[in-house]
């Protein structure tokens, strides 16, 4: 049972992931097959992202009131059922609507899949492990789809794994358990889940903001090429497969989470002065490593701060990383245009980054031992 409940979560945090980087690993392919610009094909991630990070938190209260295993092998059938459309409609405008539609099924999946760990072990560390899962799949998506024939590759991919997830998911143990009445929608007023929001938007949001621009910039400021460029910068997301579980270890350790954030800033803002390549590697791998750390101790958190609407809470947070990822790449870009070539925009993130380092709050060990999750039941 352990097994097949590890299975699942596993499956909806990859069909996420696989989602955020499959057009990107071809995006070339894909243009030249639609006849559309690169700008054109980056609104087939744009689209995704945008229902994807709106609904975060209606999609955590749906697993609040119906469990998660439901609401999650619904968005894996939404985003398989909108992935095939895509592979058979060979239209640019339909294709961007419908991944519009597949990010209402990465939202669905992804909180699901975070409520899910939850319920089946109420660990930081599983959450930490499921965290890695999604990062994880969108780096073998980077590495197969390419080998792949075709535009349609990304599409038919994503499908398979959507509806072979469902399978999983639906045949999975049931751990929905009544929950009191919530007091309300989770919002950033309440000053808990304000406080891992940012964390979140800071260690994953930026780092993705991050890992969008490092290649131009290191290929402008330091002269490499894109290979090399490229090599350095996936650093910066594939090393947190490695702390992001760890980082459910630190959870109650706040000295450790404040030095991430000041290591993670310290990381941003080398790439944004250096000109040296040794240096530039250290500093993706310091991003990297640094920007896992805070990903399960805020989900974790989150969920205990809101106990009668966890899956809504946590969807809170994490849709404050999808919005600074949507509002900070473009800015960030355009400091591109401005003198320095973009080291003005990574200097900006680099002070944000370690600021938040404040908003690590101190917990409490025996807080910790009475917020376990009650036992859950088919």
């Amino acid at each position: 049972m352990r097994i097949h409940a590890n299975a699942a979560w596993f499956a909806l945090g990859a069909s996420a992931g696989w989602n955020v980087a499959n057009v990107g690993a071809v995006a070339t392919r894909i243009g030249d097959s639609y006849g559309v610009s690169l700008a054109v094909v980056g609104f087939f991630t744009t689209a995704l992202f945008i229902t994807h990070a709106i609904l975060q938190v209606p999609a955590g209260r749906l697993c609040d009131r119906y469990g998660p295993r439901a609401v999650g092998a619904a968005g894996l059938l939404v985003t398989a059922g909108a992935s095939l459309l895509i592979a058979s409609w060979h239209d640019a405008r339909a294709a961007i609507i419908l991944r519009a539609v597949a990010g209402v099924g990465t939202a669905f999946s992804f909180v699901a899949g975070s409520d899910y760990a939850r319920a089946t072990s109420g660990t930081a560390v599983v959450q930490g492990l499921y965290g890695a899962t999604a990062m994880l799949a969108g780096g073998i998506a980077l590495i197969l789809i390419p080998l792949l024939d075709g535009w349609r590759a990304p599409f038919v991919s994503a499908a398979v794994l959507a509806a072979a997830g469902a399978v999983i998911v639906m045949t999975a143990p049931g751990t929905h358990v009544p929950l009191p009445r919530a007091r309300g929608f989770p919002s950033l007023r309440d000053g808990g889940l304000a406080r891992y929001s940012a964390m979140h938007a800071a260690s994953f949001g930026l780092s993705v903001v991050v890992a969008n621009w490092i290649v131009t910039l290191i290929e402008r400021n330091a002269g490499a090429s894109a290979a090399t460029a490229g090599a350095i910068g996936a650093l910066t997301l594939v090393l947190g497969v490695i702390t992001r579980p760890l980082g459910g270890h630190f959870e109650d350790r706040p000295a450790v989470l404040r030095a991430s954030f000041l290591l993670g800033g310290l990381g941003v803002a080398l790439l944004g002065v250096t000109s040296s390549l040794p240096v530039a590697v250290l500093a993706a791998a310091l991003v990297g490593l640094a920007a896992g750390i805070p990903f399960a101790p805020a989900f974790a958190r989150a969920a205990r701060e809101r106990p009668e609407a966890p899956a809504a809470a946590v969807g809170l947070v994490n849709m404050s990383a999808a919005v600074t990822i949507l509002v900070a790449t473009p800015l960030v870009g355009l400091t591109f245009s401005l003198p320095g070539s973009g080291r003005i925009g990574f200097l900006v993130i680099a002070a944000v980054w370690a600021a938040t380092a404040l908003c690590v709050p101190t917990s409490s060990r025996r807080a910790l031992r009475e917020s376990r999750p009650p036992e859950s039941h088919s």
